[in-house]
């Protein structure tokens, strides 16, 4: 009984910890956040269909605080409990959500990117953006372009013909269900939103943690990542029995050791 009070208590004190960011009349985005004026940030960004509510935010704010650090994660429009429908979003739209949020929340300061799945490929878009922010760069399970390379490519024909032709379709995968458009494909094929095929020369530390026994993306697509900084301290943690989320506490104590890296090496 001692133990549940206390779990809920925690609960409590993090759910408080949700604020809201209005963009305009109609959206508003979820974010936590631990504010400092001048201090390096963490911002981390979730994966697809994810919200701010599980372990790896959790232990990221905490990381932060421990070692005086700003911290921001979002939740993107139609995610979670931001305003806005799932099926309108798409890689652009997100991206910009995530970066109107940064702008208004972390604003000039220097930030420390970490991307889980499709947040990796988010943070990818920020380098075009925000650059001169950005001091070092984690992804987890790293999905750039997982839109076209992974998701459509393993659609069967009847899924992708309804897709084109209703607009969307219910996909089942590791025991989820999410709605795939046809607008959100369109829009990762767009040029705007290609990553892999742009070069980002810049001497920042870089690094991809990957799950040896990730079965929803491939290891190659951190390996394809690093070969995108050609100027950077560059590194591939492939963490062994590693699911694609790592969210274990084990895991996220070798992803925070390497958040510990990139901070050492931060200019």
């Amino acid at each position: 009984m001692v133990e549940l009070y206390y779990f809920k208590s925690i609960l409590i004190l993090y759910m408080k910890k949700f604020k809201f960011l209005k963009i305009s009349k109609t959206k508003k985005l979820r974010y936590i956040s631990n504010y400092y004026k001048k201090n390096l940030y963490i911002i981390f960004l979730p994966g697809f269909a994810s919200d701010i509510e599980g372990d790896k935010p959790k232990k990221f704010l905490n990381y932060a605080k421990k070692n005086k650090l700003g911290f921001l994660a979002l939740e993107y429009s139609g995610y979670g409990k931001s305003s806005g429908e799932f099926t309108k979003g798409n890689i652009s739209t997100w991206a910009n959500d995530a970066k109107q949020t940064i702008k208004n929340i972390v604003k000039k300061n220097d930030i420390i990117l970490i991307g889980s799945s499709m947040g990796a490929w988010i943070c990818l878009l920020l380098f075009k953006s925000i650059k001169k922010q950005i001091k070092g760069f984690i992804g987890i399970g790293s999905a750039p372009e997982f839109l076209t390379r992974i998701m459509w490519k393993k659609f069967s024909k009847k899924t992708k013909s309804e897709i084109i032709k209703k607009g969307i379709s219910k996909i089942k995968n590791g025991g989820y269900e999410y709605l795939i458009t046809n607008q959100l494909i369109k829009d990762g094929r767009k040029k705007q939103n290609k990553v892999l095929n742009v070069k980002i020369p810049m001497k920042i530390p870089v690094t991809m943690v990957h799950g040896q026994k990730d079965e929803v993306v491939p290891i190659k697509y951190s390996r394809e990542v690093l070969k995108i900084f050609s100027k950077a301290k560059k590194k591939l943690n492939i963490i062994k029995k590693g699911d694609h989320s790592l969210s274990s506490k084990k895991n996220l104590n070798i992803i925070c050791k390497e958040l510990d890296n990139i901070i050492n090496n931060t200019n």
